[in-house]
């Protein structure tokens, strides 16, 4: 039998180490995936829906740091692709995407399923090409893997179902992963940035996920300026950890004490991090940067200094030109006000004997507590997030994963499909909302389909919760966010999956020891307190007043016994 194009296409893939594809079948699809079944080397995961098949991939990218696949049929099949494949662009993880196409013979004509995926698919690409002729392969798959590695982002290669049928002799490609290079600004600059710090006397540092495999050199460098390290929620997992100068995270779902210590330095140095709210940075400091992206420098807030480098290499060069800060008396404030921000977030978290309402910190805590030391956690969007990322506690070992630059409900299910089936031995612990686990519930079946032991952690309290909140403190009365819920549990036991439903907050901890010791999928459906306020660190007098007149609106529209609830809940009454 003739050798074809998508038989090169599975060669090559293999040969650039791809162990998995994510996906779903169909028509314009059928000659790559048959050929992926004929070569038998890399695995065909098989989903329920596209959007899940890009997610899947962009964590298993994310965790390995290599090159992950993932593919749709024409039309329909390959859009339902976009989303996931944003939330991989906007996170820079190394993806390539097959989008099958219509028969090449009837592009233009209006024909069934037709789209111009080569146009839809730019926006969240680096690079998006169609095979029109044999003469083009292998080619334009080798330049997509070597691009989506290079810039750590997205390619997206476009064949028409018949072409990836027709007959080639092309050699598969040789594929050679280059290591990655070490850059470092030059002397002149680590010149400039060593003058800039030795000069500040209240020096912040901000650490973002360009920090990963700096921890050492980030906490070298703050014990030598006497200098608090603020981090990003990208930033957690890589810098919080064995971190004697962590005040924690700012931003809309930090800590007072990072968001403090940024304000009310004089000097402050952004380090691996593209950190988006301008609002939380200093007015009037010194703001140095370092990043490996210099598309990055100056992007938020006005620079003094902006320099290009990995961040390890940078403060490897800049350390020995520093003067070491005997003053502490910033560092100490800013420890002290994280110790007390500490606790204060500590106490929401506390389960009393007596208690009837489940509290969602209370359930973050107890998962951080009882998962594996080197879990990958998965967590939805909204109040998830803030959860996640105020009582999770990271080691080293243990990931985070979410959909943190593209925002995208329903992500923690589907990375966790991805990080299980790349990650077997591993514990995978999804923390989904009950918003975000219903939009894509279909792909939920697939644990069982796939063998894959993933727990989930539901928490249903009923209403899309942030963008509640967000109603409430911009003084809009709550519409459109409440939602009708099954039992999950049950819905998880006519699957297959170990379900159990916890409405007391006694049975929480066995409950979750359960699901986490299960030899398989299992589900907690945990209905916990619909009205908890997730605070920011800084709260304004426009938010005040916004909420006020929430208050105010809530009494003449007859919601009196909702603001009762509201204040039992956050007042623990």
């Amino acid at each position: 039998m003739a050798r074809t194009i998508a038989d090169l296409m599975a060669e090559t893939l293999a040969v650039a180490g791809v162990k998995r594809v994510y996906g779903v079948v169909g028509d314009s699809l059928n000659g790559f995936t048959d050929s992926l079944r004929k070569q038998g080397k890399i695995d065909w995961i098989h989903l329920r829906h596209e959007e899940a098949a890009a997610f899947a991939a962009g964590a298993e990218a994310h965790l390995t740091g290599e090159l992950a696949v993932c593919a749709g049929s024409c039309g329909p099949g390959n859009l339902h692709l976009i989303n996931g494949l944003f939330d991989c662009h906007r996170s820079r993880v190394p993806v390539v995407a097959i989008a099958a196409h219509i028969p090449s013979g009837e592009i233009g004509g209006s024909y069934f399923q037709a789209t111009h995926p080569e146009h839809l698919f730019a926006e969240c690409a680096h690079y998006v090409e169609l095979v029109s002729n044999v003469e083009q392969m292998p080619r334009i798959l080798d330049k997509a893997i070597r691009i989506a590695v290079a810039q750590r982002g997205v390619s997206v290669v476009v064949v028409p179902g018949d072409v990836a049928l027709l007959s080639t002799d092309a050699r598969t490609p040789g594929w050679l992963a280059p290591r990655p290079p070490i850059i470092r600004p030059d002397e002149s600059e680590i010149d400039a940035l060593a003058a800039l710090l030795n000069n500040g006397k209240r020096v912040t540092l901000m650490c973002g996920a360009g920090c990963a495999g700096a921890h050492a050199q980030v906490t070298a460098l703050a014990e030598t300026l006497a200098a608090p390290i603020v981090h990003s929620l990208r930033g957690k997992e890589h810098i919080e950890y064995d971190n004697p100068f962590d005040v924690g995270m700012t931003g809309l779902i930090g800590f007072a004490s990072g968001y403090a210590a940024m304000k009310e330095c004089d000097t402050l140095l952004l380090l691996g991090t593209d950190f988006p709210y301008r609002q939380f940075y200093p007015e009037g400091a010194k703001i140095a940067q370092v990043d490996i992206r210099a598309e990055s420098l100056g992007n938020r807030c006005p620079l003094t200094l902006g320099v290009v480098g990995d961040v390890a290499a940078t403060i490897a060069a800049l350390l020995p030109r520093l003067q070491r800060k005997t003053d502490r008396q910033f560092l100490d404030a800013a420890l002290a006000h994280y110790r007390k921000a500490r606790a204060d977030l500590d106490a929401l978290a506390e389960g009393k004997p007596s208690g009837s309402i489940i509290h969602p910190q209370y359930v973050a805590r107890l998962v951080s507590e009882l998962a594996a030391e080197d879990a990958i956690f998965t967590c939805d969007v909204g109040t998830q997030t803030v959860w996640a990322a105020r009582y999770l506690r990271m080691n080293g070992r243990r990931r985070l994963i979410g959909s943190f630059n593209h925002g995208s409900m329903a992500n923690a299910l589907l990375q966790a499909i991805g990080a299980q089936a790349c990650s077997p031995a591993r514990q995978v612990v999804s923390l989904s909302g009950d918003g975000g686990f219903s939009m894509m519930m279909g792909d939920f079946i697939s644990l069982t389909q796939l063998g894959l032991p993933v727990k989930v952690i539901v928490l249903n309290n009923g209403t899309l919760g942030f963008v509640e909140m967000e109603m409430k403190a911009s003084g809009f009365l709550d519409t459109g966010t409440g939602l009708k819920n099954p039992d999950f549990a049950a819905m998880a036991r006519a699957m297959g999956v170990h379900g159990v439903r916890v409405e007391d907050p006694q049975a929480l901890p066995q409950a979750l020891r359960e699901a986490l010791a299960h030899d398989g999928p299992a589900l907690v459906d945990v209905v916990s307190a619909r009205q908890e306020l997730a605070m920011p660190p800084k709260t304004t007098l426009d938010q005040a007043v916004n909420f006020g007149i929430f208050l105010a609106k809530a009494v003449m529209d007859g919601r009196a016994t909702q603001l009762i609830d509201l204040a039992r809940t956050n007042l623990r009454i």
